[in-house]
């Protein structure tokens, strides 16, 4: 199986990164970097959210016997399809709330939803590591 991950791999590391700076001891004195950092998180959590989905779907159909029932599946299936295949650290109630973090940040911003996609983004930069390094083991084997 050949799939190239490292989008995923630094789109993490982007993540990652801008959740260093927004909580580090300076930015938190301060409000309006405070804000802009909140924005590169927010922003950073889109995209990384964005390519783990993609990457699973790439996957799974890779992997799959009939690769026309995952571009058929829906977001629910492919999450317990990724669970049951040991690639996902959590189950389908955590993805439906990052999906859903997802479509706030999209459509509408606000400081409320801001704030809650800010505060979900650590959770999920935990989900998509775990993700990444399943995924590299999966092909690794293969």
């Amino acid at each position: 199986m050949t799939l190239d991950f490292s989008p995923l791999q630094n789109a993490i590391g982007q993540l990652e990164k801008s959740l260093e700076y927004a909580n580090s001891p300076m930015v938190q004195k301060d409000s309006g970097l405070f804000e802009q950092l909140r924005n590169s998180v927010i922003q950073c959590f889109e995209f990384t959210y964005e390519l783990s989905h993609k990457m699973l779907k790439r996957y799974l159909k890779e992997a799959a016997a009939s690769p026309e029932e995952i571009d058929l599946s829906t977001f629910a299936n492919l999450i317990r399809t990724g669970n049951e295949n040991g690639l996902l650290r959590s189950d389908w109630s955590r993805w439906k709330a990052h999906r859903q973090a997802r479509t706030d940040s999209r459509h509408a911003y606000d400081e409320q939803k801001a704030a809650v996609v800010y505060q979900i983004a650590p959770d999920f930069l935990a989900e998509a590591k775990y993700l990444y390094q399943k995924l590299i083991e999966k092909t690794k084997k293969v």
